[in-house]
């Protein structure tokens, strides 16, 4: 069994390159995708390529649109979705992808710290699993395609 899983959330830390060296030393098959992680192009991809904006609403909003088209592939392709909230920032679009990724009846997984267990109870409650770490992660999809505990 090949799995598509969209790694969405976070990009100040490297949780994803953790989950994606795990999934590798593991042998396991999986095909990873996920949003632009260079904060400054993500932020500005609608403007260096639809124009300036004098108004910061605007840029936002061209930036956004266009990295909507990333993710809504990435989440309507993905067999698994897995959501970061990491500590420092609050992450309004990874909570926005977790409910898109409910609403499409994916298979969810969010990753955050105790600290935010009462903060995100709603979206915890719409994910079939919630870890605190990546290497978590990589078990959890371990045990989805081989059926093995950790050792």
């Amino acid at each position: 069994m090949t799995l598509s899983v969209y790694l969405s959330g976070e990009i100040h830390t490297d949780w994803r390159e953790d989950i994606m060296a795990g999934c590798k030393a593991a042998g396991l098959d999986i095909a990873f995708s996920s949003p632009v992680t260079d904060h400054a192009a993500s932020d500005d991809c609608g403007v260096a390529i639809l124009g300036a904006e004098e108004n910061k609403f605007w840029h936002d909003h061209k930036g956004a649109k266009l990295n909507a088209i990333r993710t809504r592939k990435g989440i309507e392709d993905a067999d698994v979705v897995v959501v970061r909230f990491g500590e420092k920032y609050k992450q309004w679009n990874a909570a926005f992808d977790a409910g898109m990724a409910a609403a499409l009846g994916k298979s969810l997984i969010v990753l955050h710290g105790a600290d935010h267990q009462h903060a995100l109870k709603e979206v915890d409650a719409a994910a079939l699993a919630v870890a605190e770490e990546p290497r978590q992660v990589v078990e959890m999809l371990t045990y989805v395609l081989r059926g093995t505990l950790p050792g």
